[in-house]
């Protein structure tokens, strides 16, 4: 396996045992909700910088973050509704 592939397969492993991890903490649901989308979108950056290989095109990769961290703005502001 290539050692990019390895190294984002173990950070998005990381990212989601965070979540998880997250879940079980005793601390205000309004900022585990706020952990957990902000892991979510590292792992969003993860999977189109390694696995789609957008590292290769900044502004591709930079357009996409942007809208997803619209939507994720979007979503956590439902969330506290």
């Amino acid at each position: 396996m290539d050692k990019r592939l390895a190294t984002a397969w173990s950070l998005l492993l990381v990212f989601s045992l965070g979540s998880a991890l997250l879940t079980l903490a005793r601390i205000d649901p309004r900022a585990s909700g706020a952990a957990i989308l902000i892991l979510a979108l590292f792992k969003s950056r993860v999977i189109l910088g390694r696995y789609l290989d957008l590292d290769g095109a900044p502004a591709w990769r930079r357009g996409f973050m942007i809208v997803l961290c619209g939507f994720a703005l979007l979503v956590f502001g439902l969330y506290l509704v």
